[in-house]
Parts: structure tokens; C-alpha cells; sequence
């Protein structure tokens, strides 16, 4: 089993996720060779890691992450919903995990956005990126193709992928459209014809989100090159483990 391990939000089984503490605990394990995690603008422009397009579930906040500025945000508890132990954890500013994560691990970062939300985003985060000359360090990922295109367009050296989770007939074709290299799709929809498919184009491929170790071990078996995207890194270096055993 050597499939790529790549931290879901970070370390978010045990640390709150999209929090520097969860990304400072991936990084820790050195089997960890990607993070996972998502990027939205504050109401004044700033790229900020959060999932939820609210402040609802993960802070001691409410409202929308749009309809905030980086000063008040700053301001929110993103770790005690977790446990007490991460009392006062922020939400992080892109660039301070940019910052801590350059040269120790590549970073899959999700352009979380609808629609037109944020029509600013890519540019924003390019921006980002760029200044620490990180390109070849990142990956971008969307669910939304706008926004996918617009990155492509604007940096064209930064490897973009979309993220499914099914499995239409027109995948690879759609993948071409967008200019992806990368493929971000839910793991119940990977198998040997897809992973054959999608090498022969030149695409990588990411499943998620794999917490159990039973499952891990059976898309390893699929192929080697698949990355296994999980909240649990530990369960990933557990079935690691037990496969080397039974070599």
C-alpha cells in the first residue's frame, strides 16, 4: 500500500478542522504528503479557510463568511466546538497556511464557492500563491466549473480538478473542457476502468472521504497512484501497517 495520504480539512478527525492546529498535527505525521482545504473570501476580499459558507457549525459565530470582514472573523473561536483543548483556535487566513505549509506539503485547495458567489476567488487565491512562488506546491479544486475555468484562465500553470462525486459517461470529456490534470471524486465511484481511464489522459486521481481501514485497503488494491483523501491519517498509516504485515 502506497498510495498518497492526503489530510482532509488536516487532521480533522482529532483537531478542528480547516484550523492551523489540524494542519500542524498532519504535518507532524510524516506520512502526510497532502492537506485538504477550503477557501472562500471575506466581505473585504481576503481568502479565508473555512468549509461551511456559514460561521454557523464550526464557530462560536453566525452569519456568512461573504458578509464578514477578515477583522471580525479574526475575532471568532473556530477549535472549542471541537473540544476545550482547542479553545481559541481561528479561522486561518490563506495565506498563513500557505505560509507554514510551503516546502513540508502539497495542498489540494477547494475553491469553495456557487454560482457566482465569489467571483473574486481565483484571483485571489492565485495572488496568494503566487507571491510565495508556490504553483508547483498546489493544487485547485471545485465543484464548480466556473470557477475551475477562471483559474485555468488566469493561471495556467497551476494544475486545476474537479470534484464529483458520481461518475457520468461524459467525465473525461468534461475533464478536457475545464483543462484538469486532477480528479477529486467520491471513492464509492473508483474502479479499475476509471483509474485506467483516467491515467492513460494523464489525470490524477483523489478519492474521498476514506475513514475506514478496510476500505482504504481495498482502493489501494486498485491502484497504487490513487490518493486516498481521509479525516483520519492515522487509520490510513494503521492499514499501512497491516499490509505491510501481511507482505
Amino acid at each position: 500500500m502506497s498510495n498518497l495520504c492526503v489530510a482532509h480539512r488536516g487532521f480533522s478527525s482529532t483537531a478542528p478542522e480547516n484550523t492551523m492546529a489540524a494542519f500542524r498535527l498532519a504535518m507532524e505525521q510524516p506520512y502526510v504528503t497532502w492537506i485538504e482545504l477550503d477557501v472562500q473570501l471575506s466581505r473585504d476580499g481576503v481568502p479565508v479557510v473555512i468549509h461551511d459558507f456559514s460561521f454557523n457549525r464550526t464557530t462560536n459565530g453566525e452569519g456568512l463568511v461573504r458578509e464578514t470582514n477578515w477583522s471580525d472573523i479574526q475575532k471568532l473561536d473556530a477549535g472549542s466546538w471541537k473540544s476545550k483543548e482547542y479553545t481559541g483556535e481561528r479561522v486561518p487566513a490563506l495565506s498563513e497556511v500557505l505560509d507554514s505549509c510551503k516546502g513540508k506539503v502539497r495542498l489540494n485547495i477547494e475553491l469553495k464557492t456557487q454560482g457566482d458567489m465569489y467571483p473574486g476567488l481565483p484571483a485571489a487565491v492565485i495572488e496568494e500563491v503566487r507571491k510565495r512562488n508556490m504553483q508547483d506546491e498546489v493544487v485547485f479544486t471545485s465543484f464548480e466549473p466556473a470557477a475551475l475555468a477562471e483559474a485555468k484562465k488566469l493561471a495556467p500553470e497551476i494544475t486545476t480538478g474537479l470534484i464529483i462525486d458520481a461518475r457520468p459517461g461524459d467525465l473525461l470529456a468534461r475533464l478536457r473542457q475545464l483543462g484538469c490534470g486532477f480528479l477529486s471524486i467520491g471513492y464509492t465511484n473508483v474502479d479499475k476502468s476509471l483509474m485506467r481511464e483516467m491515467k492513460n489522459d494523464g489525470i490524477q486521481v483523489m478519492a474521498w472521504t476514506v475513514d475506514d481501514k478496510t476500505i482504504m485497503k481495498r482502493l489501494a488494491a486498485i491502484d497504487p497512484e490513487l490518493m486516498l483523501c481521509t479525516n483520519r491519517p492515522d487509520a490510513w498509516h494503521q492499514a499501512l501497517q497491516k499490509s505491510s504485515n501481511q507482505v
